[in-house]
């Protein structure tokens, strides 16, 4: 706990530290990466070369020097750092090097203005935001391992089948190596993909794009051209090979409720929109589903979603978009007008894609009066503003 001399200093400190903690982070992850290489594959290096990472960091501990004092606010803001940190089997070993490494990076930045007074409340903080991570953490470990099929640590899973569901999107049903059941998700959530390529660890976030069932995960992978994860799950694997998996998590996932929903995607977007669509009509809602793609040959799932409405022709109102061609409802791009002819009266929006398509999105709703806390969404990479550059 830190001092009522450390507490005055963090708060005077604070509005300097905000002022450069974009340096701050910039500087912190070479240094990360010089003294302990061994933790560079946990981090998406193009997450680091367009500064998405760094940003992300900057906003996570800036949020917590503002809500440190309010446990369950911290608590909630953090929900999206553990659930990453869980799926990329992050342990109490990794934050001594980060602390070492951040308070390196704030000496550096800030120079001389760092006495050892204020060195020592900082490291305090950063002590306090471990810990708390820590035990948040643990907890969601032990609650993942007591499920059925739960487990703990990265599990080997063999490619059981593959799907190709669009030019550039393919389907990776896993099943555990070792025969046993695996435990549920819930619609929504990704989980951590650990693959080894050229002999290295590499660590990936993927949306789990099927209903929980008890015997497999599956996958939908977009082959990204620069992607180095993408290309090797799409031209080196296939039926047989294996990698590993981590815990699910993720906190895009249905409100409890039976008012109507609208899930808006584009591209790959809707590998956690689909799983959400069969929860809630299971649950009897209403849900209009609205997928944006370039055009018919990138339109993925199409003959499930398809199947999926007739099964439901009274709930379920299927909506599509393509910027060319003439396979779609619509073409062009997802704007306002759009939206409002078919958002649901009273509903609650969940929409996930491109940064663009996102922004796009979120503000049209708002424009049509959908307030914030009904506004859903979820980045596929590090959690940034909507309107971040």
């Amino acid at each position: 706990m830190l001092t009522q001399e450390q507490e005055q200093l963090i708060a005077a400190t604070a509005p300097v530290v905000a002022e450069h903690l974009d340096a701050i982070t910039q500087r912190f992850y070479p240094l990360l990466f010089e003294r302990y290489p061994q933790v560079k594959p946990l981090f998406n290096q193009a997450h680091q070369a367009d500064g998405g990472q760094p940003r992300a960091l900057a906003g996570a501990v800036l949020a917590y020097v503002q809500l440190r004092h309010d446990r369950e606010k911290v608590r909630e803001t953090l929900a999206t750092v553990v659930g990453k940190h869980v799926s990329l089997d992050i342990r109490p070993e990794h934050y001594p090097l980060v602390g070492e490494c951040l308070m390196a990076a704030i000496g550096e930045v800030l120079g001389d203005a760092v006495t050892p007074e204020i060195a020592a409340a900082w490291e305090g903080v950063y002590e306090e935001l471990a810990g708390l991570l820590i035990e948040l953490e643990a907890h969601r470990y032990r609650e993942f391992e007591s499920l059925p099929g739960g487990w703990s640590g990265p599990r080997e899973f063999r490619i059981a089948t593959t799907h190709q569901e669009s030019a550039v999107i393919r389907s990776f049903v896993l099943e555990p190596v070792d025969g046993g059941p695996v435990a549920d998700h819930a619609p929504g959530q990704y989980i951590g993909v650990r693959l080894t390529i050229d002999g290295e660890p590499v660590y990936r976030h993927y949306s789990l794009s099927d209903l929980p069932n008890g015997e497999s995960y599956r996958i939908s992978v977009k082959r990204e051209p620069q992607g180095r994860a993408s290309r090797h799950l799409h031209d080196a694997m296939g039926v047989g090979d294996t990698l590993s998996l981590l815990p699910p998590a993720g906190e895009l996932t249905l409100h409890e409720g039976g008012e109507p929903l609208l899930l808006a995607s584009g591209g790959v977007g809707q590998t956690p929109l689909l799983p959400m669509a069969r929860q809630a009509l299971a649950q009897g809602r209403r849900v209009v589903y609205l997928h944006a793609a370039l055009d018919a040959e990138h339109h993925a799932f199409r003959d499930e979603v398809t199947a999926l409405a007739e099964a439901h022709p009274e709930r379920l109102r299927l909506v599509t978009v393509h910027e060319s061609g003439s396979a779609a409802d619509h073409t062009g791009r997802v704007n306002r007008d759009l939206l409002a002819s078919y958002l649901p009266e009273g509903g609650r929006c969940y929409f996930v894609g491109p940064q663009g398509f996102m922004t796009a999105v979120d503000r049209a709703l708002a424009e049509l009066g959908v307030p914030a806390e009904r506004r859903h969404f979820e980045h596929f990479g590090p959690s940034r503003p909507l309107d971040a550059a």
